[in-house]
């Protein structure tokens, strides 16, 4: 396992814009709203997430509906009923919520299987609750991170990092996101996600080279560069991690097929499994050579290298 910050004792401190191509990037499996509801699948999402998969953290999502939908937008249909749990858009949400007992439970399961919890939060209700519950981090979505009465007391009450992901936010607007994080002194609290908003995203527009943006823009001053994907696959999340992302953040499911909108764009365990092995894996490749020649190349010198395994033919 990566060392992510997985409880006060062990999380994770980067020198401020420094980061190291041979410490693994931490994986977030997303659950999401992915456990359709129901207690009992999120707790067997959350041992597959450990157990199986080896993922660093798993992360939900807490909404309170009221307050962040209007009432015409909670009245109005789901905008693909295939996938609604309710009658209209808000019990459709209400129906995917765990309110914050459950949100405990949750994180006491983590705490059991030895993986990270953590959970977006949309707006102030949802922050003041699951701040109650003191994670290691809060992750402000891309939807919500113009929303500056949330981010005020996410900055002002909580102590832990603020991660931001930046899907369907112009550059002035992330811009604006930083400097309120510069006059609120918790830069070095902030972790950035290149990412883009869409279910799933081709790979023409997941745009990997704003990792490298935002790390020119932002990395001497924050605390990590992060990627949040929505594409098909695990080759563009490899691809992240060589270019300095620090966090890798994708969604989970245990079956693309269920319903819901986001299992389409999801990795189902299998996939997750093999993404936490293959950034490990990477990380340990993503080296300079120590020495001019490495102990492995030495017997394969000998027996191949002319002028070595031949050396008084050659010099003869």
């Amino acid at each position: 396992m990566s060392p992510g910050l997985r409880g006060v004792q062990s999380r994770r401190v980067w020198p401020v814009g420094v980061g190291s191509m041979s410490v693994p990037p931490t994986i977030v499996a997303e659950i999401g709203c992915n456990h359709k509801g129901d207690m009992r699948i999120a707790h067997e999402m959350i041992v597959v997430a450990a157990r199986f998969c080896d993922a660093d953290y798993v992360k939900f999502q807490k909404r309170n509906i009221p307050e962040l939908l209007t009432p015409e937008q909670y009245a109005a249909p789901h905008p693909n009923p295939v996938h609604s749990f309710g009658d209209t858009y808000g019990a459709h949400r209400e129906f995917l919520e765990f309110d914050l007992n459950q949100h405990r439970q949750l994180k006491e399961w983590c705490s059991m299987h030895d993986i990270g919890y953590a959970t977006s939060v949309w707006d102030v209700g949802s922050a003041r609750e699951i701040m109650s519950l003191d994670p290691d981090y809060i992750k402000v979505p891309s939807g919500s991170n113009q929303h500056y009465a949330l981010l005020e007391i996410l900055c002002d009450e909580f102590h832990g990092q603020i991660h931001c992901s930046l899907g369907m936010t112009s550059k002035l607007e992330i811009e604006r996101l930083v400097e309120f994080f510069r006059r609120k002194d918790r830069m070095k609290d902030l972790v950035l996600y290149a990412c883009t908003s869409g279910y799933p995203v081709a790979f023409k527009d997941v745009c990997l080279k704003e990792i490298t943006r935002l790390q020119e823009a932002y990395g001497s001053e924050i605390a990590a560069i992060g990627f949040s994907g929505h594409h098909i696959g695990i080759a563009a999340d490899i691809a992240a991690q060589t270019l300095g992302a620090e966090w890798i953040e994708r969604h989970y499911t245990l079956d693309k097929t269920w319903k819901g909108s986001d299992h389409a764009a999801s990795l189902e365990p299998d996939e997750v499994r093999s993404l936490c092995r293959n950034a490990r894996s990477v990380a340990e490749a993503l080296e300079y050579k120590p020495t001019e020649l490495l102990a492995v190349e030495l017997p394969q010198r000998a027996k191949l290298k002319w002028g070595e395994y031949n050396r008084k033919r050659a010099v003869g």
